[in-house]
């Protein structure tokens, strides 16, 4: 089993130390960093005064990117398949022309 790393993370100007486990730290950290230029973009678009104002609006941003995520058609295997199979048939057509 992998230690835990202690990372400690800043968002809102408040630090929070992890224990994390080493595959999560880079991911955790990416995070941290696009809160933190999400925040810094509201702040700067929106007269808020408040961090929690921000951090709520920031929340709403990114679980509604979520909720879109989800609501997203996936491509399944067949339709990548089938896509691959015209491929090949447009190639096989031009090859027999010469």
């Amino acid at each position: 089993m992998s230690e835990l790393l202690k990372i400690k993370l800043t968002i809102a100007n408040r630090v929070y130390p992890l224990s994390v486990s080493p595959d999560q730290e880079a991911s955790l950290r990416s995070s941290a960093k696009k809160i933190e230029a999400t925040i810094q973009q509201l702040e700067k678009n929106y007269a808020v005064r408040d961090k929690q104002d921000v951090l709520a609006m920031c929340s709403l941003q990114y679980a509604a990117q979520l909720e879109l995520s989800k609501n997203q058609p996936i491509s399944n295997q067949n339709d990548t398949e089938d896509k691959l199979q015209e491929l090949i048939d447009m190639i096989d057509v031009h090859l027999a022309a010469y």
